[in-house]
């Protein structure tokens, strides 16, 4: 990029880093923030700041949070049980957004970062009954929902994961063959 001034060229290359924005996308969008709308960039710029400031993991269930502890670990009506078991904490933002789920989460980013002593206190403390495994469908899913529900035998839990299959108005040929063969296994009746 020679032919950039150097500060537009470093506002691509950064813009380039962030995931699924690829090169044309980082030119337009460095473009609109310091030519079209410098005011929402000034904001992009303080809300970017703040987060990485601010923003933490909860010490409870590993969670985003801008406290010790997340609102969600902290509100007491969320005490019905159930525990959701996700593999990032973006992925509790999603699962808020339905507006379909009423408990605990715990953050499980690996087996390898898995603190087992952890889980079971949010099991015990949370008097879990139930734990929902809110995974991508994989062979590696599948092998950690195993390894689990064997440490966590003696609680007594039921184990469920959410549905997975066909999605919502995609056809059948933009479907990979796993999701299709799941889609199969767990149909219902009409």
């Amino acid at each position: 990029m020679k032919s950039y001034p150097e500060n537009f060229a470093k506002l691509v290359e950064s813009l380039e880093k962030i995931p699924s924005v690829g090169r044309k996308s980082a030119m337009r969008l460095a473009y609109f923030l310091a030519f079209e709308d410098k005011f929402s960039a000034l904001q992009v710029a303080h809300n970017i700041e703040c987060c990485v400031h601010e923003l933490c993991v909860c010490e409870e269930c590993g969670g985003i949070t801008n406290q010790a502890v997340c609102e969600i670990c902290l509100d007491s009506t969320r005490n019905n049980g159930e525990l959701c078991i996700v593999a990032n904490p973006r992925e509790i933002f999603l699962l808020e957004d339905s507006g379909e789920f009423f408990g605990k989460y715990f953050v499980l980013d690996s087996l390898e970062k898995l603190d087992l002593e952890q889980l079971e206190r949010s099991i015990a403390k949370n008097q879990i009954k139930e734990i929902i495994f809110a995974f991508s469908p994989s062979l590696g899913s599948d092998s950690v929902m195993l390894y689990l529900e064997d440490k966590l035998e003696h609680f007594g839990l039921c184990f469920t994961k959410i549905a997975q299959g066909v999605p919502t108005g995609v056809s059948l040929e933009n479907v990979d063959q796993l999701s299709i063969i799941r889609a199969l296994q767990s149909r219902i009746k009409i």
